[in-house]
């Protein structure tokens, strides 16, 4: 349930920032008949977005055998790509300052048609994107443990209360430590759509697992049929597999692969944190 919680409440958190930066620009410069445009355009957005998740339903149902098992992965590899480069992003203080440079430089066009309908596909693709991207996290999700719809709803309201207390209460709402801390958690997701993306490819031949599983602490299956809260199908051991990605018995490959993201995506962090701290001192 926290892995689709934490999936629908960081993508809907990100688009209403994009939603709210440009209502800020409009009050900000008295357009506020251009809002009606902003509001049609998250609704065209959010309308793209669902036929986009049926599409991608309808396609990952035609696969079988080898076939199902390299799209999976596939799907695993696409989302932890896209969820890395998306941390990235916002972790770079000029997202916001672009993002305004964009509002500004459509409102600025020649005539009120050309305005409307600039700020109305900036809304557009920004809540596509967020939405395809969360139909492909859900779905990588979905392959590696399950998708849970009453944590993706949840996500997406808690989302929405954040987002409307930092934009009209104040700011009282620490937005920087809130993506901090789901970043961190999205980071170690990444980390196990990666293991479990080779995983994939492993089973569909693609991949050598070196050595396969290199330990396996399973523990055995209850006489009843059930698992143990600590086996990865259990109640302790699924939770951490399907929010970090633990396998019991991983192969080589798998395991290389974990630290190894771990270890870059801490290097390079550390290194975008040191670049901030010299530009600001300069």
């Amino acid at each position: 349930m926290i892995e689709s919680f934490l999936i629908t409440s960081r993508e809907t958190l990100e688009a209403g920032l994009v939603v709210g930066i440009v209502l800020g620009v409009l009050n900000k410069e008295n357009l506020s008949h251009l809002k009606k445009t902003v509001y049609w355009g998250i609704v065209v957005g959010v309308i793209a977005s669902a036929i986009t998740a049926f599409l991608f339903t309808i396609l990952a149902g035609e696969f079988e055998g080898v076939g199902e098992q390299l799209f999976e992965g596939t799907t695993m590899l696409l989302g932890a790509v896209l969820l890395t480069t998306m941390i990235l992003w916002m972790f770079n203080k000029q997202h916001a300052k672009e993002l305004k440079h964009k509002v500004h430089y459509h409102l600025s066009l020649p005539s009120s048609a050309a305005q409307k309908f600039g700020l109305f596909s900036l809304i557009v693709l920004s809540i596509l994107r967020e939405g395809v991207e969360t139909i492909l996290f859900l779905g990588a999700l979905s392959y590696a443990d399950k998708v849970s719809f009453l944590g993706g709803f949840l996500g997406i309201i808690t989302a929405i209360i954040i987002g409307w207390v930092f934009f009209m209460e104040s700011r009282r709402v620490d937005i920087k430590k809130v993506f901090m801390f789901s970043s961190i958690l999205l980071i170690l997701f990444a980390a196990g759509l990666l293991s479990q993306s080779a995983h994939e490819f492993e089973e569909a031949g693609v991949l050598p697992g070196i050595i396969s599983p290199i330990w396996d602490i399973n523990p055995p299956a209850n006489a009843n049929g059930s698992f143990p809260i600590l086996h990865e199908k259990g109640l302790i051991g699924g939770f951490f597999r399907g929010l970090f990605g633990y396998d019991a018995s991983p192969s080589l490959l798998q395991v290389i692969i974990y630290f190894s993201y771990l270890l870059g995506i801490s290097m390079y962090w550390r290194k975008m944190l040191q670049n901030q701290k010299s530009a600001a001192q300069h």
